[in-house]
């Protein structure tokens, strides 16, 4: 017999190792086939969010992962980020909409789970679609190893929000 007490969330599991950012190219981009997959799909969440007469919790996750982690790259290290000639560079949110994306698509997730449609208003729209074109300008330009280190540092910080280690800025659905 099972006890009744506090239900567990569910957590995504770790897709990346520290082996993984130590063995990726510190020199070179990702692969181009890897980083055409990854905006294809992030393009396609957003797409989703904005037009499908049905759009999928995992159009969401997606276009949330792209969001959370401009944000890895624009706050962990103050920014600052070794490129592909090993110089350090500092990532910044130039436009100011980071915060607007990520308020928009915590909307869009409440607007849901209160039973109404996952969907972006017009500034969420424009908000995100910034917030994608910078992630698909730095995802060509970043080393492997940096883009490995952002995925690594934004899956401990999900895991952290999801045990309850929050941040006052931090928004969860």
């Amino acid at each position: 017999m099972k006890k009744a007490g506090k239900r567990r969330a569910y957590v995504r599991p770790k897709h990346y190792t520290i082996m993984d950012e130590l063995t990726a190219s510190p020199s070179e981009p990702l692969p181009v086939e890897y980083q055409r997959h990854q905006l294809t799909r992030m393009y396609e969440g957003l797409a989703a969010l904005q037009v499908s007469p049905d759009p999928k919790a995992a159009d969401w996750q997606v276009v949330s992962d792209a969001v959370n982690l401009m944000e890895t790259l624009t706050t962990a290290n103050n920014g600052w980020w070794m490129d592909c000639d090993g110089e350090s560079v500092q990532i910044t949110d130039a436009n100011g909409l980071l915060m607007d994306a990520t308020t928009a698509l915590a909307m869009a997730g409440r607007r849901s789970k209160a039973g109404g449609a996952l969907r972006l208003d017009g500034a969420g729209i424009v908000a995100v679609r910034s917030i994608l074109a910078d992630y698909a300008d730095l995802v060509k330009v970043l080393p492997a190893r940096t883009m490995i280190r952002c995925h690594r540092l934004t899956e401990q910080r999900l895991h952290e929000l999801f045990s309850g280690k929050r941040k006052p800025h931090d928004v969860v659905v």
